[in-house]
């Protein structure tokens, strides 16, 4: 015990001696209350009013059966937090101190010893406050009265000129999803969300470290270090770039250096399925007679990225050049997975984002719902090579434009960008989601009946915050080659022809136009950023709906409160109608339900993967969850990958080869994503019945080079069933190189699945080691479904006849059940 007050004495001295340090208050003892209460309550910080509230037992947790109805009033309310920290003596000697709020949601009043410092209003900002000559030594006592942000924002949409969208959630600058979406809860929060710190500084301080990318050769990288430095005085200074002295004069008050770095025989970072995400890191030190006063350091990727639009016969371009090669995104949307966002944990974001990588993705959008996500999630990125584009957070609604807002926003925008600029994953500035859509597409102003006015009000306000306010404040706080802007996801909304042949495109002609998927392969956008279709998440995840014993049915009401969209079943029911045999057993149902996303998405993906160059980029919609719900996601909420999220791996592989069944004429396509070419490829092909009998076997006979795609001879369904029924059938395809080595393989079935004359596989699970697997089947073994508390390497796979494959299991099973599609035609 004296040992570790001796250590902890210390470590305090050496903070204290130093030129720069920081404290960081959220491990104080926090509580708080409703405003109304005098009983003050144990809270976390970072947190939220909802995660303190069910710590102290105050709520249920929201998450379970019907209780989200439960805790509606909690948005209505004020709430306060305080905490007490002591302060030193000898750390007020320190000639600056900052209190640092890292983010606060989102209207609160900051008091310091009873002294009111500060009122905020948004919740994706940082707020720095000078407190020096407010604390005192010994004990101090800091509070954040929180205003509801309900009641705030009715107060501000009470002074706008019309009714908006939605309202009042467009008024606030908080993540848009509390509010509710077709996917998440409505949990209007309030907190702490992110860490307090108290910051001591004396002489100097970097502000910020922008690093800029000047020319990017094999030889060198020569990049400038852009910093701004608050000086407390003039004077001679040094600044250090991985320890490389640089001479500099600064003035009292904010300073704006450029210093130019040289990085030799530089590694490019190249996205997911290119090569090594190389990163560097960039140690940036401010000194004054060899002191040091203040550091960062920020880890970068070199790599150069461009937007290519340029006009063709069929409309514009809209793709990717990474390192000087057009690249084909491939990828999916991000929410926030959690509605309690402080609650993510590192572990959460890496995990999440590694599942990308092993899907082969190459890009993830950050929807502009949610929130500017935590560093971890791109610092994931930068390790993944997964490529960000990153919207602003504006969505489907209509935004004021008032002097108070557009100062806000701009202050907002500058921060993020500050940020966030530095990492190697970004991409792409993108100012909403789907606004522009909503004004022209989603009849608001009818709905609302605006006058002429009002309507064109509604433009002005918008170019104001997309054309003006955000890209002003990119220019002034970019880096110029971190600086690429798009106005508006999608630019052009679906329905209109030009959506398919310019920009980027959310199709939701299935799903919410209720089209058949085959609407897919004639819908074919230049670069896809939103489309899908929802599944059911693991039965583990059903049964987390529930606080008590789960009743698995449809009919049940914790079931249905965890599906958001009003026609989710029905729209789910139909389109099962039409491909699949719909199960009455609730477990088969869930399968099928995740067969059948599964299905739809792969449809999307390989009609716009035919179509390259044309198309040149796949985002669907969605990732992850933020609760335990049936949505659009490929992976629930607790971490499970949905059959959709296995049928992704497969169809993002770098090299695929698709069929294309049109007017009963099949065309063979072979993709190939990466950088190297094939030399000699054939396409091999035979039909085979379900039991293994080979009725056709056949070998294209001319060998080509596959650089990005090529399409190989069609060949009539006709000739290749012969009199055969070709629901008895599938074709199995190979493509292969010059070498005899596989370089793709799949399988098309002519029918669909309900058709299909399946018999009853005889399957076999053998296991090799506690970890691994080996399973087997006499004939075809249609989806095959492993169950179990672990992670499959591969599952809802195609087991072809007297084939075996081994799977992996992140941990050991004693009992592994399985399921395949013949099960659910066969009660």
């Amino acid at each position: 015990m004296k040992k570790s007050i001796l250590f902890a004495f210390l470590f305090i001295q050496i903070l204290i001696n130093a030129q720069f340090s920081e404290r960081n208050l959220s491990s104080e003892n926090w509580k708080f209350k409703n405003a109304k209460d005098q009983n003050w309550l144990t809270a976390t910080v970072p947190g939220t009013v909802h995660l303190d509230l069910m710590k102290n037992k105050i709520i249920t947790d929201p998450y379970k059966d019907e209780n989200e109805k439960k805790v509606q009033w909690i948005e209505n309310e004020d709430w306060d937090y305080q905490t007490n920290f002591k302060v030193s003596s000898k750390e007020l000697e320190n000639q600056n101190i900052d209190l640092i709020f890292y983010g606060l949601d989102t209207f609160s009043e900051i008091y310091l010893n009873g002294k009111l410092l500060k009122e905020t209003d948004n919740m994706f900002r940082k707020w720095e406050i000078p407190v020096k000559t407010y604390l005192k030594a010994g004990d101090n006592l800091l509070k954040i009265k929180f205003k509801s942000a309900i009641n705030e924002g009715k107060e501000l949409a009470k002074k706008g000129p019309f009714t908006v969208p939605e309202s009042p959630r467009s008024f606030v600058r908080k993540a848009q999803y509390q509010f509710g979406w077709d996917w998440g809860p409505r949990l209007v929060t309030a907190g702490i969300w992110k860490e307090v710190k108290l910051e001591f500084w004396n002489n100097a301080k970097l502000e910020n470290v922008k690093i800029e990318q000047k020319v990017i050769t094999k030889q060198k990288a020569e990049l400038n270090i852009h910093s701004e430095i608050l000086a407390d005085k003039d004077g001679k200074y040094s600044v250090l770039i991985n320890n490389k002295i640089n001479q500099i004069q600064l003035k009292k008050g904010k300073n704006t250096i450029q210093i130019p770095f040289t990085i030799d025989n530089p590694k490019l970072w190249q996205p997911n399925g290119w090569g090594n995400p190389n990163l560097y890191n960039i140690k940036v030190s401010l000194q004054k007679d060899s002191k040091n006063l203040s550091e960062k350091t920020e880890r970068i990727g070199l790599k150069t990225i461009e937007l290519i639009q340029r006009k063709d016969e069929k409309g514009r371009s809209f793709y990717f050049k990474v390192n000087g090669n057009p690249m084909y995104a491939k990828g999916t949307n991000w929410i926030p997975s959690d509605s309690f966002s402080p609650r993510i944990s590192k572990e959460k974001y890496q995990k999440l984002i590694k599942d990308c990588k092993d899907a082969n993705m190459n890009m993830i959008r950050v929807w502009g719902g949610g929130i500017y996500e935590n560093d971890e999630f791109y610092k994931a990125c930068d390790e993944n090579g997964i490529l960000v584009w990153q919207d602003f957070m504006f969505a489907g609604s209509f935004y004021p434009a008032d002097e108070n807002f557009l100062d806000n926003v701009k202050e907002e925008v500058k921060y993020q960008i500050n940020r966030l600029q530095n990492h190697a994953s970004l991409a792409l500035w993108c100012g909403n989601n789907e606004i522009d859509e909503a004004i022209v597409n989603w009849g608001y102003q009818k709905q609302f009946k605006y006058s002429k006015e009002d309507s064109l009000q509604v433009w002005k306000d918008y170019k104001k915050i997309f054309h003006d306010v955000i890209p002003n404040s990119i220019t002034e706080v970019a880096a110029k080659d971190k600086s690429i802007y798009w106005e508006s996801s999608p630019s052009i909304g679906w329905g209109h022809k030009e959506s398919l042949t310019e920009g980027d495109s959310h199709y939701w002609g299935v799903w919410w136009g209720e089209q058949p998927f085959e609407i897919y392969n004639e819908k074919v956008p230049r670069f896809a950023s939103e489309y899908g279709f929802q599944g059911m998440p693991s039965l583990e995840n059903i049964k987390a709906m529930f606080s008590g014993n789960p009743d698995l049915s449809l009919e049940n009401p914790t079931i249905k409160t965890h599906e958001k969209n009003a026609r989710g079943f029905q729209i789910i029911d139909e389109y099962m109608k039409r491909d699949y045999v719909v199960p009455k057993d609730f477990v088969k149902y869930n399968y099928v339900s995740q067969l059948l996303q599964a299905r739809g998405m792969q449809i999307a993906i390989e009609a716009h993967r035919r179509a390259k160059p044309y198309n040149m980029g796949t985002l669907y919609w969605q990732l992850n969850d933020c609760w335990p719900v049936i949505s659009w996601s490929s992976i629930d909420y607790l971490g499970n990958w949905k059959a959709l999220h296995y049928q992704v791996k497969r169809s993002f592989e770098n090299q695929v080869i698709l069929t294309e069944e049109k007017d009963g004429i099949l065309n063979f396509y072979a993709v190939n994503d990466e950088l190297k070419r094939f030399e000699g490829v054939q396409l091999e092909m035979e039909v085979n019945k379900f039991n293994g009998e080979n009725i056709l076997t056949a070998v294209s006979v001319q060998k080509q080079k596959l650089d990005d795609i090529i399409k190989f001879d069609a060949s009539s369904v006709a000739e290749l069933v012969g009199d055969s029924n070709k629901n008895e059938l599938f074709l199995n395809l190979i493509l292969r190189g010059k070498d005899e080595k596989v370089i793709a393989e799949s399988n098309y079935f002519f029918a669909k699945p309900k058709d299909l004359k399946l018999t009853k596989p005889k399957i076999r699970i053998k296991k090799l080691s506690s970890t691994e697997i080996e399973i087997s089947t006499d004939v075809l073994a249609k989806d095959v479904y492993l169950m179990g508390d672990t992670h499959f390497s591969d599952n809802f796979f195609d087991l072809l006849p007297k084939t075996s494959k081994r799977i992996t299991l992140t941990k050991p099973l004693e009992k592994i059940e399985v399921m395949s599609l013949w099960d659910t035609m066969n009660p």
